[in-house]
């Protein structure tokens, strides 16, 4: 690969899809799978709900267990496979991929958003706790990013398509 194969894609893609995503996606597998209580204690709404938090159920357990499994596997594939090539069309096709995966995250907050409101868990901003800056913001930020990048923003040529398709 040429010296600068990557440089039809633009560095602040390379910066977030490269490394300050998948390093999001590692925390993300840490507590779900090292720190447990506390990620489930994140996601509860109430005192009751983070007492709950301390003592999970193995059912629980195993299912976070999982949740970090696929936060680690989303890490090493956002990661290694846009990180081995410079191809357009490989950038555009695992990113649409996790634009689906945005919106089936942002879904799954809904058990939240009934018992917080839409509003306090999708767009009061200011009231969100580290979980929900995670579950909702930084997914925000990552559609918008690769958003911009499918619709070709900051691409060269026209609708993004370079000689790397």
């Amino acid at each position: 690969m040429a010296p600068n194969a990557f440089s039809a894609i633009p560095f602040v893609y390379r910066l977030f899809f490269l490394y300050v995503e998948p390093v999001s996606a590692i925390v993300g597998a840490f507590y779900a799978g090292i720190k447990p209580t506390e990620y489930l204690a994140y996601l509860a709404s109430s005192a009751a709900g983070a007492k709950l938090a301390q003592t999970p159920s193995t059912p629980t357990l195993i299912s976070l267990y999982q949740l970090s499994n696929l936060y680690l596997l989303f890490a090493l594939n956002e990661h290694l496979v846009l990180s081995s090539t410079p191809s357009l069309r490989t950038w555009r096709t695992l990113l649409f991929g996790l634009l689906i995966a945005d919106f089936g995250h942002l879904a799954s907050m809904v058990p939240l958003a009934q018992e917080k409101g839409f509003a306090e868990v999708f767009a009061y901003f200011w009231r969100w706790n580290a979980m929900e800056w995670g579950s909702v913001g930084f997914v925000y930020a990552g559609a918008s990013m690769r958003t911009s990048f499918l619709l070709g923003v900051g691409l060269r040529g026209s609708e993004g398509s370079t000689k790397t398709d």
